[in-house]
């Protein structure tokens, strides 16, 4: 309520738990949002580091290989069409992040609120059933990118001793197992809140192997005397046509998955104090962020891509177009492995949090799922050990693994992944929710034009899910489970 102030305006407080904080004449507070959470202190620089933090990743490997199967024409142009793509409908969900009123409206903390606060539905479950798909097939992914990088360092050395004369042919289960295993152990902790120091670890590795792998292409361009490459990519005759074809439309499937972040913009765009609009703040970042997200993907592909022409490998820094310097190659998959663990964590803690708040809910009783265990540490607090949370989170990285070692295609689930979360999470939803928001009308000029970009991007999803289902496919011809070798 209010009182009379000396000034003539009225004196508000609010409340929060037990504690009363008095709010300025406009109903803001000084330690205090108007949702009653702390003040969010996050500006256009940090909102920017945290997107380029999310997008520069593991996707960045393929696509030398993805504009060698495109060319020196069709490649960039696509990197430039789904940047902005990514950039438009990125404006459009952050439209979306307060419903109603684009300044005092309900906030939505999470890609799902969102979807809840401005459609509601079945739309709500099928988004999350979108996510958490996509969320496990990034924990495979992960596992087999980090197994890959772990040969790499093997096998660099090994060629490095044999001058070239070994083949070095290994498998890829150990790997997989050992990098499993730690998963299990650093999936024990219990939440997004005391991971920030192995996102920070993360983000540094996932710059350092990138800019490595960035440096070694320009040094092999210059090695060579010029570009390698074609306009159109690997020809029929190297491969067949319909093979072409299948790698032309993988091809998208693995720019766009380096491009999403769709996933987590809300997110950050939730850590932004206001005035100005979060929505204001958060267009600037995601242009400064997409900006300079493009031209480092274009430095790395098309240098790749120069550098190897149509041998252009799958992955840059372990399909071993490169040899030497040996030992640069261990630091920069020495920085994928690091990368990895965190990221793995990172993006399967929202899958880990959803079934153990379901659980709690379903069976609040059971000393099973609610109890947590005091764990001495020697030197340390005791660590709080929970029984459901050991059994269900290490059952949840072992049927990753278990999967990784069936199906080890590093490009195949890569296209996948990002055929699966970029017409649902980048296009379809922003759209739709944008429309129900603005309420543009049926049929006008607006509504027309956004449909139009959902199902083109809907056709390039399928076009680009059907071409690395078929990789995986055609890989399996000539391939026996748990017996890769590499």
């Amino acid at each position: 309520m209010g009182v009379g102030g000396e000034d003539g305006f009225a004196t508000n407080f609010h409340q929060v738990g037990d504690v009363t904080i008095n709010m300025h004449p406009n109903g803001t507070s000084k330690c205090f949002d108007d949702d009653g959470r702390i003040k969010r202190t996050g500006n256009f620089w940090t909102a920017s580091a945290h997107i380029i933090t999310a997008v520069i990743g593991s996707g960045v490997l393929s696509l030398a290989w993805a504009i060698g199967q495109l060319g020196w024409i069709a490649g960039p142009v696509a990197m430039l069409l789904f940047s902005l793509v990514t950039y438009y409908t990125s404006t459009l969900l952050a439209d979306c992040y307060r419903a109603g009123d684009p300044v005092t409206g309900k906030r939505s903390y999470s890609y799902m609120d969102a979807v809840r606060n401005n459609l509601g539905g079945v739309k709500v479950k099928l988004c999350g059933l979108i996510q958490y798909i996509n969320l496990f097939g990034v924990a495979i992914g992960y596992t087999i990118a980090a197994s890959i990088s772990m040969m790499a360092i093997k096998r660099s050395n090994c060629f490095h001793e044999s001058h070239g004369k070994n083949p070095c042919h290994m498998s890829s289960n150990v790997y997989m197992i050992g990098f499993g295993v730690g998963e299990i152990i650093l999936s024990q902790i219990p939440n997004f809140d005391q991971l920030w120091w192995l996102s920070i670890v993360a983000a540094v590795m996932s710059f350092t192997y990138s800019s490595i792998g960035l440096a070694l292409g320009i040094a092999k361009v210059a090695a060579n005397g010029g570009f390698k490459g074609s306009l159109t990519g690997i020809s029929v005759g190297a491969v067949s046509q319909s093979e072409k074809v299948w790698g032309s439309f993988q091809a998208f499937g693995d720019i766009a998955f380096a491009y999403s972040f769709s996933n987590i913009l809300l997110d950050i765009q939730d850590t932004i104090k206001s005035p100005p609009s979060e929505a204001k703040t958060m267009k600037k970042a995601t242009l400064f962020s997409v900006m300079v997200t493009t031209v480092f993907y274009m430095l790395c592909g098309c240098m790749g891509y120069a550098a190897f022409g149509d041998e252009a490998p799958g992955n840059l820094l372990t399909g071993f177009g490169f040899y030497n310097p040996f030992w640069l190659l261990d630091i920069a998959n020495a920085a994928i492995v690091v990368h990895l663990v965190g990221a793995y964590q990172v993006f399967v803690q929202p899958i880990f949090a959803f079934i153990e708040k379901w659980a709690a809910r379903t069976w609040p009783k059971s000393r099973f799922i609610t109890e947590d265990i005091a764990v001495p540490i020697p030197c340390y607090k005791p660590f709080n050990l929970n029984l459901f949370r050991l059994v269900w989170r290490s059952a949840f990285v072992v049927v990753t693994t278990v999967i990784s070692m069936l199906l080890p295609f590093f490009n195949d689930i890569v296209g996948i992944l990002g055929a699966l979360g970029f017409w649902p999470l980048t296009v379809y939803f922003p759209v739709e929710m944008y429309i129900a928001q603005k309420k543009i009308p049926k049929w006008s000029t607006r509504w027309v034009c956004l449909q139009i970009l959902s199902v083109t991007s809907l056709i390039i999803s399928i076009c680009a899910a059907s071409g690395s289902v078929a990789g995986v496919i055609l890989d399996l011809k000539k391939y026996r489970p748990f017996k890769s070798n590499y």
